[in-house]
């Protein structure tokens, strides 16, 4: 259901810079919402590394929340703008922190590579004797310790901050685990009565092999993020602004201001928001719609920025600027719900906020295990390490937030835009869907079919002359079909001096001293019963699946009118493609029971509820929940409203009243049905590549954590490095399962 931001409450998408895993982005969370007074939610979003605050203007600003991060040892950028300036702050900002990660990455393999190349050579003896000198030993310390203290530089700041906050994580489990191997060989190389092997190659090579993976991590990323990037390159920078004599100048797109005609020339992306004054083209609007075939456009035709011009040039006028624009608000709504938390995220973070603890004590018992039963305390102090680094949550942390973020950029480049994690992860278990007829199944253009008189002293065109006066004191589709037939008949309309418009039913209208009913023929009554010639003409124009309305005057039934609304094209096929998923199809309208079930048959419905009214809608809706189903509903009309609130998922057609699309979950830009099944396949795709990045993620630590600990030593015939982990290849292990998580989500992209 719908999300609703409380009076009084604001929302800001804040990035942040310095999470490395899942206990980050809790702690994050927690700094927030608990030492920040009028902080009500703060949700963290560790793939896009952002955070969603919910917060009272009047307690807090955007400076005190910086302040609280930065205590925890991270940095919250300004709001997410969707101005440029915006955009470039943020992006600066992470350029430059990649830039000093890859940095130190450098540093730290320039100086791992002598240093592995000399331990194993040394250790391999095919160095001679030199290798063993005291001096060699010394240059392995100088070689190890910038690695140790440069390019693990974060890993010591963010555990020591971790453990202020009394937490602990990633950053926490590799300075420890590193910290071990090369304070024990620094040991070794300093105390004259201590000898032993010199791990400093080791602790070098945990440390930059991590490096490395989170750069490549970093870059992975990046990379999931890039669908909503794209979207927003798609604006182009500047616009050919007319003047008073039309003379086109060129100028930032952002400065352009409402009202303000520009210049659209064959080839060029649309700049901002607007209404064409000149010219005839086709538009590929396929950003917003993902549909590739162009719409043929003219004057008073809405045009969106980073929509394409094809063949003409056209001349418009701006109507939204900035974050204003159709996609501008499309990108603010993708991040806002990639930085909301689905539900089935609640495991991983649960598992990840006892995760780091329960490491510690494992790597403990480990030592204390091995020194007690091999009494080789060199050999369990590296089983220790290598539990301490191979174990991470990371993987367990990027697995849904990783799948979501890619699976709405997916789902925003095919025009289809849901409003937060809860909808997508909802979306996939829906058995029922509720279709609103008129506007969501058909055209939602009615037109005048035939009129019926049913008095002979009444022509058919004065019947419609007064059904239409009547009718234009209302907005329903059918009521203006009435109003547009009478006028392109060049019949006189009135305005009515009195009207009222009773919901589900009609209007009552008084016009020259006349009283006018309109409406739905089981308003009146029982003249329109089957068996006599009123109703025999009303169940024969039923049942050629006529939309019929009945007219009455001075409380006299005088006529009928038939309209009919022919179904969208295409539409049967979408339910087709609905129901091949195993989803039952219902259509609810509050048309009659006959014309409903012509068209239901047309498009091949499960079922039908007919002369629903507006109220009713929403109670039908709940009575499908009770079953037991997860309920989809479709709609595009300020009636569908409360249905559309009601429903797990609430899908609305953008083409609609504005009430339908705030009320919705899951908005359909492109205002197609055949978008519909495709949102339930993405649901679908998203959810089954979570529950695998899950699957990795724990079993990647279910196998490893016992092999690092020796749990296979007691294996005499198995391979060494099954029986003996080094702790590099825990480094390298743990590195390649954060990637893992993140690329398989980036197939999600492909699909």
């Amino acid at each position: 259901m719908a999300r609703q931001i409380p009076p009084g409450e604001t929302e800001i998408e804040c990035p942040v810079l310095g999470m490395h895993c899942a206990n980050c982005a809790a702690r994050v969370e927690r700094a927030l919402v608990e030492e920040g007074k009028g902080i009500r939610q703060a949700q963290v979003n560790l793939a896009s590394e952002r955070v969603l605050i919910r917060y009272d203007p009047d307690s807090i600003g955007f400076d005190t929340m910086a302040t609280l991060l930065e205590r925890s040892g991270y940095k919250l950028l300004p709001p997410v703008s969707q101005e440029q300036d915006g955009e470039d702050i943020e992006s600066e900002a992470r350029r430059s922190y990649m830039k000093g990660q890859v940095q130190a990455f450098i540093v730290g393999l320039a100086f791992t590579l002598p240093l592995l190349i000399l331990s194993m050579g040394r250790d391999l003896g095919l160095l001679g004797p030199w290798a063993h000198l005291l001096w060699v030993d010394w240059l392995l310390f100088f070689l190890a310790t910038p690695v140790q203290f440069y390019t693990g530089r974060d890993y010591y700041l963010g555990g020591y901050k971790s453990l202020r906050a009394k937490s602990a994580n990633m950053d926490l489990l590799v300075a420890l685990g590193s910290s071990v191997a090369y304070l024990y060989s620094t040991l070794v190389l300093i105390l004259p009565g201590l000898t032993g092997h010199l791990y400093f190659e080791t602790s070098a090579m945990i440390i930059t092999l991590i490096k490395l993976g989170k750069v490549l991590e970093a870059r992975a990323k990046g990379r999931a993020s890039s669908a909503i990037r794209k979207l927003m390159d798609l604006t182009p920078p500047v616009a050919h602004v007319l003047d008073e004599r039309g003379v086109e100048q060129d100028r930032p797109a952002k400065e352009v201001h409402p009202g303000q005609r520009l210049a659209v020339r064959p080839g060029e992306r649309i700049p901002v928001d607007g209404e064409i004054v000149e010219g005839i083209s086709a538009i590929e609007e396929s950003l917003l719609t993902g549909e590739s075939v162009p719409v043929d456009k003219g004057p008073s035709d809405r045009v969106f920025g980073g929509t394409l011009n094809i063949n003409s040039r056209l001349v418009i006028r701006a109507t939204g600027v900035g974050s204003q624009t159709v996609l501008a608000q499309i990108v603010r709504l993708v991040r806002q719900a990639q930085a909301s938390k689905a539900p089935i995220q609640r495991l991983a973070d649960a598992v990840s906020a006892v995760f780091v603890p329960v490491i510690l004590a494992v790597a403990l018992v480990t030592f204390g295990l091995w020194w007690a039963l091999g009494g080789d305390w060199v050999a369990a102090m590296i089983r220790m390490v290598a539990v301490l680094v191979i174990a991470c949550p990371c993987a367990m942390g990027l697995a849904t937030p990783t799948a979501v973020m890619v699976g709405m950029g997916k789902g925003a480049s095919m025009g289809i835009l849901f409003k937060n994690s809860e909808s997508l992860e909802t979306a996939h278990r829906i058995r029922t869907i509720l279709f609103d007829k008129t506007g969501t199944l058909t055209a939602g253009r009615p037109v005048l079919s035939r009129v019926v008189s049913l008095d002979p002293a009444l022509s058919d065109d004065k019947l419609l002359a007064w059904a239409a006066s009547a009718e234009s004191a209302t907005n329903h589709p059918l009521a203006q079909a009435v109003v547009r037939a009478a006028q392109e008949q060049g019949l006189e309309v009135e305005t009515p001096s009195e009207a009222r418009e009773i919901a589900g039913f009609g209007v009552e209208a008084r016009l020259t001293d006349r009283s006018i009913k309109v409406g739905k023929p089981e308003w009146f009554d029982d003249r329109l019963q089957d068996g006599n010639p009123f109703g025999d003409q009303l169940a024969s124009l039923l049942d050629q699946g006529f939309s019929v309305i009945g007219v009455a005057l001075d409380d006299r039934l005088s006529g009928l009118i038939a309209l009919s609304d022919p179904p969208r094209p295409g539409a049967a096929k979408s339910l087709q493609a609905i129901r091949r998923q195993g989803i039952e199809t219902v259509m609810v309208t509050g048309d009659h029971e006959r014309a409903a079930r012509r068209v239901a048959d047309q498009l091949g419905m499960d079922r039908v509820a007919a002369g629903v009214l507006p109220a009713r809608k929403a109670e039908i809706v709940q009575q499908e929940r009770e079953r037991g189903l997860v309920v989809g509903m479709v709609g595009d009309g300020i009636n569908d409203a409360p249905a559309l609130a009601r429903a797990d998922v609430g899908i609305a057609l953008s083409t609609g009243a504005d009430t339908a699309v705030e009320a919705a979950d899951v908005t359909l830009v492109g205002g197609e049905l055949s978008q519909v099944s495709r949102a339930i396949a993405l649901s679908r795709a998203t959810l089954r590549t979570i529950r695998q990045n899950l699957f990795w993620a724990f079993i990647y630590n279910i196998l490893l954590v016992p092999l690092a600990a020796g749990a296979l030593a007691v294996f005499p015939d198995l391979p060494s490095f099954l029986r003996h982990l080094h702790p590099a290849a825990a480094a390298a292990a743990m590195a390649l399962s954060s990637v893992t998580v993140v690329l398989n989500s980036l197939r999600l992209a492909r699909g």
